[in-house]
């Protein structure tokens, strides 16, 4: 395996980690109504033969900053999307006229708040490691290289150096997404 396959190899790992962690945050609660809390919830439509996305089944919209309004496209199927809702973990109630489901987005508590912090650190020290990891495994496959005689020792010095780079960079952007959804949390 040359230099560069090495590299982007790891680099790919390290951008997935990355890719990763920020859908992972968005589906985080913070005290504001967000429409990716419930847009992957899973909707059992026995018409539509089986579970879909709740995005793929109703606009989803916020009207107001503590509330989101789902609006099926087919309206038959709005028991359906609020046993969905009614069972997820989002931990909201939606309420019906009929037509509309509003999910009224309570205000997070002080100790609610601290444990949902807490939450998005262990979600961004998971990515850190994954990220870690990548980096453990190019330079074994570094030193692999090197030992069979493919990459010189200063190529292969190079090759660690630009992987070192990779993880410092990747960590930053963990730490920036963290840092932003911890902010966003205590705000609201």
């Amino acid at each position: 395996m040359s230099m560069e396959e090495i590299e982007f190899e790891c680099e790919e790992l390290m951008d997935r980690a990355v890719a990763f962690f920020r859908t992972e945050v968005r589906s985080v609660r913070t005290g504001r109504a967000s429409t990716s809390l419930v847009e992957h919830v899973r909707v059992n439509v026995e018409a539509y033969g089986g579970p879909m996305d709740l995005r793929d089944l109703a606009h989803l919209s916020t009207p107001e900053s503590n509330m989101i309004v789902v609006k099926p496209y087919d309206t038959s199927i709005l028991k359906d999307i609020e046993r969905a809702i009614r069972n997820s973990d989002v931990g909201i109630t939606p309420s019906s006229d009929g037509k509309v489901l509003r999910l009224p987005v309570p205000p997070l508590s002080g100790d609610r708040r601290h444990q949902i912090v807490n939450q998005v650190r262990k979600m961004a020290e998971a990515q850190r490691v994954a990220i870690r990891n990548a980096r453990r495994d190019a330079n074994k496959q570094i030193d692999t290289e090197k030992k069979a005689g493919t990459l010189s020792e200063d190529d292969a010095d190079r090759c660690k150096e630009n992987i070192q780079e990779f993880t410092k960079n990747y960590e930053k952007q963990i730490e920036e997404i963290s840092e932003a959804k911890t902010k966003d949390i205590q705000q609201t």
